[in-house]
């Protein structure tokens, strides 16, 4: 029996929120952890480099979107900030900019050269930084003053605005050797750890509360399922910032401070990564049971694949520190499992914003 082609709906910046951000950083994060996965094969860069581009690329689209959408839909655009679920999706461009400028960093060289790779990732780094740290300061300002509070009221999606100084601080260290030695080195070196700070106090103020209310009112609705993987998020980034930082430590102070910086780094990073196991297991098993009664896809979808990846890059930088081969092989599975969830999401989303165009409509998609 033949089915009637889904209803092609018109092109509409009515609907562009800021959750739309976390395609770009799903889909740059696949870009960036291959380029540092411990195993490298054969085209595996090239492939790396085309996926950044199109990260990239959905970056300048989306930006493009947002401000046509705030110029046509003033109104609406100014109620995201007041919707108490919507307005903690606000961490999502600055991350966005962020994975964008890392895969500059890292991959843009070659395509660019190094001076242009060098410019587009530390442009990149000081926009998300700046929207970043505007994000963790203000969505936790509403939520004390604008939104509506309840015991059901915290999830996963409260980490999203006061994670950008995470990403700020692991993607911060791959300009740390391009800043001229001396006072600026040391005191971008010390800016790098305060935002590692600021996200990690953060997430200890948010997790518990987010446990909480996972215990005591269970996961909630489908559409909130895939939140619990942005969990993941601060976890795997905050591993990959200490790695990061800590080899490079060596930059800013002498032996054998630097060692102990660089140790301190791993020792940070074991018990996080592996906490990040265990909840990566609760959250499959959560998804599974989910899958069976059904569950609708949505953006929130993209939660399966830049928390992944943070944990692809985290465990990378172990397994470069340790010289670990358990730790190699771990990311290597782990960044296949991200590729799988990226192309899933990838071509659920292009299906619901390009064919269909439903995603763009959410009252007609309802």
């Amino acid at each position: 029996m033949l089915h009637p082609a889904p209803a092609r709906l018109p092109l509409t910046a009515a609907h562009v929120t800021p959750n739309w951000f976390a395609a770009v950083m799903g889909t740059g994060i696949v870009a960036t952890s291959a380029a540092g996965l411990p195993v490298q094969v054969p085209g595996l860069r090239v492939a790396a480099t085309v996926v950044w581009l199109v990260a990239a690329a959905l970056l300048v689209v989306l930006v493009g979107a947002t401000a046509r959408h705030w110029y046509a839909y003033r109104g609406t655009a100014r109620g995201h900030h007041l919707d108490p679920v919507m307005a903690h999706f606000y961490g999502a461009p600055p991350m966005a900019f962020l994975t964008v400028g890392a895969g500059s960093l890292l991959l843009g060289p070659a395509l660019l050269g190094d001076r242009a790779a060098l410019v587009v990732g530390a442009t990149a780094w000081t926009v998300g930084t700046v929207l970043g740290l505007a994000s963790a300061v203000a969505v936790p300002v509403l939520q004390l003053t604008r939104h509506a509070r309840s015991d059901e009221a915290p999830f996963a999606g409260w980490l999203m605005p006061v994670v950008p100084p995470m990403v700020s601080a692991a993607t911060g260290a791959l300009l740390l050797p391009r800043v001229p030695a001396g006072q600026a080195r040391l005191t971008f070196a010390l800016a790098l750890g305060a935002m590692f700070g600021i996200a990690l106090l953060a997430t200890v103020l948010v997790l518990p509360l987010v446990w909480g209310r996972l215990v005591r009112h269970g996961v909630g609705a489908p559409a909130l399922v895939p939140t619990l993987w942005i969990v993941l998020g601060p976890l795997g980034q905050s591993a990959t910032a200490a790695l990061a930082l800590g080899g490079e430590a060596d930059l800013v102070v002498a032996q054998p401070t630097a060692r102990l910086l660089e140790v301190a780094g791993v020792l940070y990073a074991v018990p996080v990564l592996g906490f990040a196991v265990l909840w990566a297991t609760i959250a499959v098993v959560v998804t599974r049971r989910a899958a069976r009664t059904g569950l609708p896809f949505a953006l929130t979808w993209w939660a399966f694949t830049f928390p992944v990846g943070t944990c692809v890059t985290g465990l990378s930088g172990l397994a470069l520190h340790t010289g670990s081969r358990a730790a190699g092989a771990l990311a290597v599975a782990s960044f296949v499992a991200l590729v799988g969830a990226w192309l899933v999401v990838a071509g659920r989303t292009w299906h619901g914003s390009v064919v269909t165009r439903a995603l763009l409509h959410p009252a007609a998609a309802a």
